[in-house]
């Protein structure tokens, strides 16, 4: 599916990125950035904690992160859940529709062939 992520995808994409320290430019290209996002996120994340500079450029993961990291995998998956399960309420509403637009039509059908009758 043709989805634009939203703020926690990219932050979850950045921190996994970083996890094993990276430097701004694989952050960039690993989690598909523009060097624009890259510096609004890369601010945003290290204000919250969840990521530190080391050394020269050196981007790494705190514990905070991996905090983040973990909660954030748990949200995801429910929320594929929940999709799932909405995709077949859905479905089983689509069925129901055509129960009733069946059913509709048969009458619209007999009346048809009532007229021609007559």
């Amino acid at each position: 599916m043709g989805k634009y992520r939203g703020r926690l995808q990219i932050i979850a994409d950045i921190l996994s990125v970083v996890r094993d320290g990276a430097k701004k430019t694989h952050v960039m290209y690993q989690a598909n950035l523009s060097f624009t996002l890259l510096k609004r996120y890369l601010k945003e994340v290290l204000e919250a904690g969840l990521v530190k500079c080391e050394d020269e450029d050196l981007y790494r993961l705190t514990g905070r992160g991996q905090s983040f990291l973990d909660r954030f995998g748990e949200y995801s998956e429910r929320c594929e859940r929940v999709e799932e399960e909405l995709n077949n309420v859905n479905d089983e509403k689509a069925v129901l529709e055509n129960l009733i637009g069946d059913s509709s039509n048969r009458r619209v059908d007999e009346r048809l062939r009532n007229r021609k009758v007559r």
